[in-house]
């Protein structure tokens, strides 16, 4: 792997224990039956949803990596691959989370947004990925 792929992938690790203090948070919410959790069904599920993204993502970013340095592309799109890539999630479980930060939010605000930034990066840099490994 190269220098910058390994210095991508040792900052997406060091992101997994504020994931797991995510899963930590939510059982709490649930087994305390904090309110604006349990009783808030958009709350939990976009939560649900960010903490699940984040976890997911997270391990999608590392596999990637070792791809990117197995492409042809240019060093740039190499790098913006991997930023594309990376920005998934941490863009989108933030988009989640911070659209229904209020307990008493019952629809997401303009954060929601955040989740299809990362989508619509997560898209690009992967294809750009398949496409430099053909």
């Amino acid at each position: 792997m190269s220098t910058m792929s390994l210095t991508v992938a040792g900052v997406v690790l060091i992101t997994v224990p504020t994931i797991v203090f995510g899963g930590v948070s939510l059982l709490t919410f649930l087994m305390r039956d904090v309110p604006g959790y349990r009783d808030n069904p958009v709350r939990r599920g976009l939560w649900r949803a960010g903490h699940a993204h984040a976890g997911v993502l997270v391990l999608f970013a590392l596999v990637a990596m070792l791809y990117v340095d197995q492409t042809s592309l240019p060093e740039g799109i190499r790098t913006l691959t991997r930023v594309l890539i990376v920005a998934a999630p941490i863009l989108m479980p933030l988009g989640f989370f911070l659209s229904v930060a209020r307990p008493g939010d019952t629809r997401p605000n303009k954060l929601i947004w955040l989740t299809v930034a990362g989508g619509a990066g997560l898209a690009v840099g992967t294809l750009t990925l398949g496409v430099g490994l053909l």
